[in-house]
């Protein structure tokens, strides 16, 4: 089992991966490694004995979703394994994962987003911080753990950027448009001065504070920003990365360049965004359906 630490490591330490992500790929490695035993060593892995398991997580009752995750982390163990000479070559490429289908992001109306941005209170410390997590989100798409990873030396409010650290450690530059530099600027003003106040100084340089004056955690974020989805009478499906989903599909929506809105994401390739197309075809056949005549 120690080769599966040392491929962690290496993960963390080369990929930059986040502690949710390690987390999941330890637990997919596990699994697999228990399901292996003490019947076969790494290095008698053939096709055969993947399709076995793949076969065991069938019957499990597993999402198909959910194999072709465990089936990712295996092959990426498989090529690291390979790469430092512990197996003499990768078994998973003889093997197919399960074919998905390609589910469309769930994105908020904008009626319900304009309902969303203003239901924090903007007298008061936490309302104010609140607002501006909200406005930031659906202005600049970024994701909620690259959002409180943000420092004050990453904003620039006279430009409207942002410089994010995104997965795998990438800086992109993110913008943002006046509501979101007016809400980010009353928080930093006076909502963060008074947070900060309350805390132990330890979070002097991190953009947004917890309610002790502390950094904000990704988990903390996540929950402040479902209660102000469910407060605001949001599609009650919504989760924190469906204002990702909308940031992008409204931009599409409203003319912007795929490439642009790619870039703005974070995707390394046009194949990750390519999605929100199909979003927005989607709303054009319903305008057609309810507009044409003939439809």
């Amino acid at each position: 089992m120690e080769l599966v630490p040392a491929f962690l490591e290496h993960l963390r330490s080369e990929r930059n991966l986040s502690p949710e992500t390690l987390r999941a790929y330890e637990r997919d490695l596990r699994d697999f490694m228990a399901h292996l035993g003490t019947r076969v060593r790494l290095c008698e892995v053939d096709h055969l004995v993947l399709r076995t398991y793949l076969a065991q997580l069938r019957r499990r009752g597993l999402s198909r979703r959910y194999i072709a995750r465990k089936m990712s982390s295996i092959r990426s163990f498989f090529r690291y394994l390979a790469r430092e000479g512990v197996v003499q070559y990768n078994p998973t490429t003889m093997v197919s994962s399960p074919k998905l289908d390609r589910r469309l992001p769930r994105i908020v109306t904008r009626d319900e987003m304009e309902r969303l941005l203003t239901a924090p209170p903007p007298g008061t410390p936490l309302g104010m911080r609140d607002r501006a997590m909200l406005e930031l989100l659906y202005a600049s798409g970024v994701r909620i753990s690259e959002l409180v990873s943000l420092d004050l030396g990453a904003v620039d409010l006279d430009t409207g950027i942002l410089r994010v650290s995104g997965k795998g450690g990438r800086e992109r530059v993110a913008l943002m448009g006046r509501p979101a530099v007016t809400a980010l600027r009353r928080y930093m003003n006076r909502g963060r001065p008074a947070l900060l106040a309350r805390g132990s100084g330890s979070a002097r340089e991190a953009l947004f504070l917890n309610a002790r004056g502390g950094k904000l955690s990704v988990r903390g974020a996540r929950f402040i920003v479902a209660r102000w989805i469910a407060r605001a009478g949001v599609d009650g499906r919504a989760t924190p990365h469906t204002l990702r989903h909308t940031f992008a599909t409204h931009l599409l929506d409203g003319g912007a360049d795929l490439r642009a809105v790619c870039e703005l994401l974070g995707h390394m390739s046009l194949s990750s965004t390519q999605i929100y197309t199909h979003v927005s075809r989607e709303k054009l056949a319903r305008v057609y359906a309810r507009s044409h005549p003939r439809a």
